[in-house]
């Protein structure tokens, strides 16, 4: 995947969170789901996107629907719960920086402007589709994570599908305990000698590839 140089001067992000809605029956949280998950504990803690990932973000919404600052605010809240909702300031100053370098136009309504893809955008987006699928998928799990916890910190019960799955979350128990498992595993691991450390991202890559198909 390329990367075009986009210039991190414009549009990191902040976030907050955000209410979500318990189960009322069904058996109780067990562990931290997704806490082995990268990015997102240093989300919690106050970590911000890049400039180039935010920008990135917004030409992926841009691609599918032509917006005002304020309704991309809005997507970005509503794809993470709620939990990533950039400030204006954080917004506006990316996308006059996608219009400087020509990946987005815009489109003037009395005083407000309506922002849409250029072909120079659609071209980088075109080499950036696996880093925007991860951006996305990202938000939407922090979103699942955040609400999971919530629920665990309150004691409310998750309300259990037909095939056992969070009905909030989607996800089921034994996927919850098989993070929690390799998380504490690589823990135990965590001041091993070089071979070892070699032997244990064989065994991590395997999984990747059987996971993702690809054994």
């Amino acid at each position: 995947m390329h990367h075009h140089a986009m210039v991190g001067r414009h549009g990191g992000g902040g976030h907050r969170g955000g209410p979500g809605h318990g189960g009322r029956h069904g058996h109780h949280h067990h562990g931290d789901p997704a806490d082995d998950a990268g990015d997102e504990q240093g989300w919690v803690r106050g970590r911000k996107f890049g400039a180039e990932d935010l920008q990135l973000m917004l030409l992926g919404i841009l691609e599918n629907k032509p917006s005002h600052g304020y309704e991309l605010i809005k997507a970005l809240g509503a794809m993470s719960s709620g939990f990533y909702t950039p400030s204006p300031g954080m917004i506006y100053p990316a996308l006059t920086y996608l219009e400087e370098i020509g990946y987005a136009t815009v489109e003037l309504e009395g005083s407000k402007k309506r922002y849409h893809v250029a072909d120079a955008g659609r071209a980088y987006l075109d080499q950036n589709r696996d880093r925007l699928a991860l951006l996305f998928g990202k938000l939407k799990h922090v979103a699942r994570k955040m609400e999971w916890m919530r629920r665990a910190w309150t004691g409310q019960p998750m309300e259990a599908g037909p095939e056992g799955q969070d009905t909030v979350t989607g996800w089921v128990p034994e996927l919850v305990q098989a993070r929690q498992a390799l998380k504490q595993a690589l823990f135990r691991r965590d001041d091993a000698d070089p071979a070892e450390q070699r032997r244990i991202a064989a065994i991590l890559m395997r999984a990747v590839q059987e996971i993702d198909g690809k054994a």
